[in-house]
C-alpha cells in the first residue's frame, strides 16, 4: 500500500509512527522541532489518517507497507521512531529489516500481548451514526456517554473531516478496526533485535511495567529503558519537552 506521509527538515532521516486511532498531524509539534536536526518523514499507517482504508489490517501489512515507503524513497538507512501501535509496527520492522534501521524509539509500548482494553472507545466511535450527527459538539456528546476523559474525546475526533457540506466522515476505518482489535493487542513474534533501541515509558502508564524490563533486556540486548515518572500513555503530548530532549539525546 502507498502511504500517506508528510517530510519536512534536513538532515539524516527519522521516521514517525502514531498510534491506534491517532494520524501523523498528532506528531506536527514535536516532528517541526526535531526537523531542526533531522529530515522527519510523517507517516499515516494504513486505515488511518490519509492513508488508503483497507478491509485488511495487521502488523505484518503495517511493516510491508513502511517496507513498501521506505524502498520508494530509497532510504537505506534511517532512524525510527514509533508510539503504540506504531512502536509495535517499529519493532515488527526491526525484526525483519534490522539493517535499515540506525537507532529506533519505541514510545510506551512493549512486544507482549496486552489485554483487550479497547471496548469503550469503540463503542464511543460505533455509536456515532453519520448520517445524522453533523457536527464535532454533536459527536463529542455521543462519546461523552462511553468516554468521560475530554482529552481522549478530542483525539478521537480529530478523525472526522467534511467529506462535503453537511457530511462528516472518518479518517479512521472504525468496521476493521473494531473487527481487527485483537491482532492490533496482539504480541510480535521473534528472536532478538540488537538495533539500539530506546523504550519511552510513562510512570503512569501500565504499558511497560517494571516487570516487563527483565524481558525487553532479553529480547533488546542493546536497549534502554526511560521513565518519565509524571506522564501517561501519551508521553510525547503530556510530556513534550522532556519526551524530546531524552529521544533527541539518544539520535545523536
Amino acid at each position: 500500500m502507498k502511504l500517506h506521509y508528510r517530510k519536512i527538515g534536513e538532515g539524516e532521516p527519522l521516521i514517525i509512527l502514531h498510534g491506534l486511532f491517532g494520524s501523523a498531524d498528532n506528531w506536527q509539534t514535536l516532528g517541526k522541532k526535531f526537523a531542526e536536526h533531522f529530515t522527519v518523514y510523517f507517516v499515516d499507517q494504513r486505515n488511518h489518517g490519509h492513508s488508503p482504508h483497507s478491509d485488511s489490517f495487521s502488523y505484518d501489512l503495517m511493516v510491508a507497507d513502511l517496507k513498501e515507503l521506505v524502498d520508494d524513497l530509497g532510504l537505506d538507512k534511517f532512524n525510527l521512531l514509533g508510539h503504540s501501535m506504531g512502536g509495535k509496527t517499529a519493532i515488527g520492522f526491526a525484526a525483519l529489516y534490522p539493517e535499515r534501521i540506525d537507532r529506533m524509539v519505541v514510545a510506551d509500548i512493549g512486544h507482549k500481548k496486552y489485554p483487550l482494553h479497547h471496548d469503550a472507545i469503540l463503542g464511543g466511535l460505533n455509536s456515532i451514526d453519520l448520517s445524522v450527527v453533523k457536527s464535532r459538539g454533536a459527536a463529542d456528546k455521543i462519546l461523552a456517554d462511553s468516554i468521560p476523559e475530554i482529552g481522549v474525546r478530542q483525539f478521537l475526533l480529530k478523525n472526522l473531516y467534511w467529506v462535503e457540506k453537511g457530511q462528516l466522515g472518518w479518517r479512521i476505518n472504525i468496521p476493521v478496526l473494531t473487527r481487527e482489535i485483537e491482532s492490533i493487542v496482539d504480541a510480535i513474534e521473534f528472536d532478538r533485535i540488537v538495533t539500539n533501541t530506546l523504550f519511552m515509558r510513562g510512570g503512569k502508564s501500565n504499558y511497560i511495567v517494571a516487570s516487563d524490563f527483565e524481558d525487553i533486556k532479553t529480547k533488546f540486548p542493546n536497549s534502554t529503558i526511560y521513565t518519565i515518572e509524571e506522564s501517561g500513555h501519551w508521553i510525547h503530548a503530556e510530556a513534550p519537552e522532556e519526551f524530546y530532549n531524552t529521544v533527541l539525546e539518544f539520535l545523536l
